[in-house]
């Protein structure tokens, strides 16, 4: 369960009160920001997803991939990339990007994933996520173009408007595991676009 969005890119969630787009600021992690990038994997999927799982289940779950030791083992990899999206110093969001490990026969070494964007409620509709979505866009295509896979909550159709926005397209679906559940997940994907010309 990759990325979860509405049509700005993010997952929305109601009743919070609303960061000034301004206040929020995009910038890549390091190795250094394990534990802020741990803190706001947890904390974002929680606040989104939490009511959906048996507490059992959510715990396994980030503990296993949100840990700080994942964190750094993450950031420490060429192959990947994070970004944290702050509000006066404050981790509000992130996003991480890599190579594709989705379950699909099509996928190819060199063929890049986008593996999580979220924002806290606080920080949504203010077309941050869009901003957020286009630096990892530059990031996974800086060495040139190459086909781009997400993985986007069934249940989430403004995720899907907005990937479809960008040019992405549905080609599959399978289960993602969060503990004994399974969800139904939807696979996008954008081939390669040709080097534009003057």
């Amino acid at each position: 369960m990759s990325v979860h969005a509405d049509d700005d890119g993010t997952m929305k969630v109601s009743g919070a009160a609303r960061l000034a787009p301004v206040s929020l600021s995009i910038r890549r992690a390091g190795k250094e920001d394990a534990q802020a990038l741990s803190r706001i994997a947890c904390r974002t999927f929680t606040e989104t997803f939490g009511p959906m799982y048996p507490a059992e289940d959510l715990d396994d779950f980030l503990r296993t991939n949100y840990a700080v030791a994942e964190c750094e083992r993450l950031l420490s990899d060429p192959r990947y990339a994070a970004w944290l999206v702050e509000c006066d110093g404050q981790a509000v969001g992130h996003a991480l990007a890599g190579p594709c490990g989705l379950p699909h026969a099509d996928v190819q070494t060199g063929d890049g994933e986008l593996k999580r964007l979220y924002l806290l409620a606080s920080a949504q509709n203010g077309g941050c996520g869009a901003r957020l979505f286009r630096d990892v866009l530059a990031w996974l295509e800086a060495d040139g173009p190459r086909r781009i896979w997400i993985s986007v909550w069934s249940g989430n159709l403004g995720a899907q408007r907005f990937y479809e926005r960008f040019g992405f397209a549905k080609v599959a679906e399978y289960e993602f595991p969060v503990g004994r559940q399974r969800d139904r997940e939807f696979m996008f994907r954008r081939d390669a676009r040709p080097l534009a010309t003057s």
